[in-house]
């Protein structure tokens, strides 16, 4: 028995001697570690660098107008004497009350995060010292390993032994992540204060304090009223571990304190949302900061914000594009308020174009022979059990190929498709850049195939650019903080998509449907060609046109494909055009269109006279035009060009006051035209030998006649 007493107790002694042995090795290993750490550690000007939190980009407008900071914001590096002792005490006592006393690890606490994770089966309480959180922030990441937690426990001792508390605190306090964006107490007290954290008072104290258990959550700019119920919490923790009396936070409620309120983001965001992906093919990954330059005009883009929400329907969407003649981006709305909805409806939406795709039957039935000036029949047709009608219900017989575009004649462009093929009209379409899925089935020439805006006013800005491609673009350059050039716009491959006198003819189309057709409320006294666009019952209404080397593109309608009440092409989205356009190309002069091209084989004939009766239910009656397609007599007053310009005559261009009273005014309400009475319409008699001839009818022989 005694033996057996004496070779237990052995064992128990040599275990002993075993354990004695590892810790002590442990602990040898323990400074070793934490003595290479210290040597690795940087000096503490370093460490107050912080150029290692992220990527700072810069994004500018044309005239160097800031449209959108990217990335971390900092505020001023406060020296530890700054830092109010309130805002000092507030961060040691929600996030490290013993910090003052431990070697970098809380032994009490971690013992108490054991005790919590087996009270409830989960990780509860991390346990971590300002000094850990310091150690991960900087050096390592955030993921919840074995091995992250002893390096991190490493790196808080070495930092311990090689800067002083002060030190530790100031790191921590300047370099944290608060939410919002904002590194540092200094960048977080002036993006939900508006003032420096020097000032900080105790309440403002607590509401930063209590964001770095959970920036996402409780950031003032992400949930205010859990913003400020932390910041009762800190407050608590502070009187309850004798940081402040009980005296001191009477009458200091969080609930009252101010908050900054968040910037509003403007509609700008829409532009910018699309732009800086375009990085990733532009640039080498780089982390330094950046700027990019883009091709947003400013005064443009505040045009085209106010001409959308002051003509949109209530409760409906709109979107707008506006493309220079090189394809720069000049403006671009996605919706009413980016703060309501980021969808960008100009870029991501896909709806259906109604008459506007029109433009590619016109242009298949150009190529293929056809002039402004043939005489095409208006008659019933049935195209495979189709039968397609006119929006005015009727049928107007023979009309020239220019009338029945102005007049968005649907049975008209039935035939071209029948005539030419619609599978050379979706063709002619995908040729000028429109990359949705385009339908063949004869209804697709009324514009049922799905497209999205950007595409249509590429395919216009095309063709205003005598045929040949036009491709947008965003960004104009991107430089770095010390000016080194990383990008420089050059002008892409041109391709001639079309012939000039196709592109030439089509634009004749274009100016008609504005003159005397559904695209009249778009006038703004100075060549203006486009075309407009409504869909089955008023889910849609587009507008697009160009004048002056600006193209653009004017989509309103609902999310859902919902009817909108009188919603048609030629009525909110032709007055929203108008109204931008009157400031985009207030300071261009006008420009004559080329609607007389050489063609192979005939020569475009131009008209005398523009007859035929406007495509609403209002009717001015015969309207006439010049040889260059300009009406001839009073015409719609452009506010900032005289109101009946001569041929020839130069108009003036609005000075500062004028511009400064457009942009600085609120948004007009929507105006509409007055009603006119209707007068009869009387076609000139033509005398002829024979029935007026159908191009898009098949020819017989005279002998079966």
């Amino acid at each position: 028995m005694a033996r057996s007493r004496t070779s237990s107790g052995g064992t128990l002694v040599t275990a002993i001697k075993y354990l004695a042995a590892a810790g002590v090795l442990a602990v040898l290993a323990l400074v070793v570690a934490v003595g290479i750490a210290m040597s690795s550690l940087p000096d503490y000007e370093e460490l107050a660098q912080r150029d290692d939190l992220g990527q700072m980009i810069r994004v500018r407008a044309t005239d160097g107008t800031l449209l959108v900071s990217m990335g971390p914001t900092f505020g001023r590096w406060l020296p530890y004497n700054d830092i109010p002792k309130t805002m000092r005490a507030a961060m040691i006592s929600v996030e490290d009350k013993r910090f003052r006393s431990h070697i970098g690890v809380d032994p009490i606490g971690i013992a108490r995060s054991f005790k919590v994770r087996l009270e409830s089966g989960r990780w509860r309480q991390g346990g971590s010292t300002i000094t850990q959180q310091l150690a991960r922030n900087i050096f390592l990441t955030n993921s919840r390993t074995f091995g992250r937690k002893v390096k991190e426990g490493v790196l808080a001792l070495a930092l311990e032994r090689k800067f002083s508390k002060d030190q530790i605190l100031e790191l921590y306090l300047n370099r944290v992540y608060f939410g919002g964006g904002a590194y540092g107490i200094d960048a977080a007290s002036r993006t939900f204060f508006g003032h420096g954290a020097d000032h900080l008072n105790l309440g403002e104290a607590a509401i930063i304090a209590g964001l770095v258990k959970a920036p996402s959550n409780y950031s003032p700019t992400a949930d205010v009223e859990a913003a400020r119920g932390r910041a009762s919490v800190v407050i608590a923790s502070m009187v309850e571990n004798g940081f402040v009396s009980p005296s001191a936070v009477i009458g200091i409620d969080p609930a009252t304190i101010r908050l900054q309120p968040a910037a509003k983001q403007n509609s700008a965001r829409y532009f910018t949302d699309w732009a800086l992906p375009q990085l990733d093919t532009l640039i080498d990954e780089t982390s330094e900061p950046i700027d990019v330059w883009t091709t947003l005009d400013p005064k443009m883009q505040l045009a085209a914000n106010r001409a959308i929400n002051a003509n949109v329907p209530s409760g409906a969407q709109g979107a707008l594009v506006a493309l220079d003649r090189d394809g720069a981006v000049r403006a671009m709305i996605g919706g009413r308020d980016y703060v309501d909805s980021i969808y960008n409806r100009a870029t991501q939406a896909e709806r259906q174009p109604g008459s506007a795709f029109k433009l590619f039957v016109y242009l298949t039935a150009l190529e293929n022979g056809m002039k402004p000036t043939d005489i095409v029949v208006d008659e019933p047709v049935t195209i495979d059990g189709w039968s397609p009608r006119n929006s005015t219900r009727t049928n107007l017989g023979p009309v020239t190929l220019r009338e029945a575009f102005s007049r968005s004649i649907n049975t008209i462009s039935a035939k071209i498709g029948q005539q030419f093929g619609f599978g050379t009209i979706a063709d002619m379409a995908r040729r000028f850049g429109v990359g949705t899925n385009i339908s063949t089935f004869p209804s697709m020439v009324l514009g049922t195939s799905e497209v999205r805006l950007i595409d249509m006013t590429r395919a216009f800005a095309s063709v205003a650019n005598r045929g040949v491609s036009v491709m947008p673009y965003a960004i104009r350059r991107v430089v770095t903080a010390d000016g080194r050039l990383l990008y420089q716009h050059e002008r892409s491959e041109e391709r001639v998509l079309v012939a000039p006198w196709v592109a030439a003819g089509m634009t004749d189309l274009l100016q008609s449907a504005v003159l005397s057709g559904t695209g009249r409320a778009a006038n703004i006294g100075r060549p203006v060609a486009g075309k407009t666009g409504t869909t089955s019952s008023n889910k849609d209404g587009w507008f697009i046109g160009f004048s002056s080397g600006i193209t653009t593109g004017v989509w309103m309608g609902k999310d859902n494909a919902r009817a909108v009440g009188g919603l048609q092409g030629g009525t909110a989205p032709a007055r929203a055009f108008h109204d931008f356009m009157i400031v985009a190309v207030a300071k261009r002069p006008p420009e004559r269109f080329e609607t007389e091209v050489p063609m192979p084989d005939w020569q475009l004939e131009p008209d005398e006279e523009m007859w035929g009766t406007p495509y609403d239910e209002n009717t001015t009656g015969p309207l006439l035009v010049d040889e260059n397609g300009m009406p001839i007599g009073p015409q719609p007053a452009d506010p900032l060009a005289p109101a009946q310009p001569l041929p020839g005559q130069d108009q003036r261009a609005p000075d500062q006051t004028e511009l400064d009273r457009i942009f600085n005014s609120p948004p007009p309400p929507p105006q509409r035209a007055p009603p006119v009475q209707r007068e009869p319409v009387t076609r000139q008699p033509q005398p002829r030998s024979e029935p007026p001839t159908d191009p898009l009818q098949p020819r017989r022989d005279p002998s079966q006649l």
